[in-house]
């Protein structure tokens, strides 16, 4: 069964509308029990890193993520909360993945929104996909590029579009938002 984590932020329905459309049974919880002995974690987000981060330490699920064993894929925000800092509301985040993230210029449209391609495809959950498949992304902040990008995007400029570090796995692409490829992603995911 897979975990999905309950917080301050939205977006976590479509993700449980995306496993049960893969056969995968999964629950929306906040419980610490039942985040740490589920198979698979989920952590989705669509929202505001500050806000979102002090929910996480108000219920403690910060240090609970952080000693999470098994399988664990963040997704956009999810993403975001698990690097070490973000401009947004100058955040402190769980410090997972020694990276920072920052927001865009406003050289272009900002929010970075719709379909965009990822290169340069490393790490387990994309074992099946090819370099230059392309994936929906909806965000205003990103991740630099860091030792632990396992798939890069550009948008104004390269940045990480998956980190992977251990059993810790990032995307911020949505891949319950994206078709057929993010349905590839997620069974590899799945599968691990």
């Amino acid at each position: 069964m897979i975990a999905i984590i309950k917080y301050n932020a939205g977006n976590i329905k479509s993700v449980q509308n995306a496993l049960t459309r893969l056969g995968v049974e999964s629950v929306v919880t906040d419980d610490p029990n039942t985040i740490i002995h589920a198979d698979k974690v989920i952590f989705p987000g669509v929202g505001e890193a500050g806000s979102a981060m002090s929910y996480l330490q108000e219920k403690g699920m910060d240090v609970l993520i952080k000693s999470i064993t098994r399988p664990f894929l963040g997704i956009c925000l999810g993403q975001q909360l698990m690097c070490s800092h973000s401009e947004e509301g100058n955040t402190h985040c769980l410090n997972i993945f020694d990276v920072n993230v920052r927001k865009f210029p406003s050289t272009d449209i900002v929010p970075h929104m719709g379909w965009n391609t990822i290169y340069d495809l490393k790490g387990e959950i994309f074992k099946k996909n090819t370099d230059h498949d392309d994936v929906y992304f909806l965000h205003s902040y990103y991740a630099d590029l860091c030792a632990e990008t396992s798939a890069t995007c550009t948008y104004i400029l390269p940045f990480s579009a998956a980190l992977q570090k251990d059993n810790f796995f990032a995307t911020q692409f949505h891949p319950e938002k994206s078709a057929d490829v993010g349905d590839q992603i997620l069974k590899s995911f799945i599968e691990l």
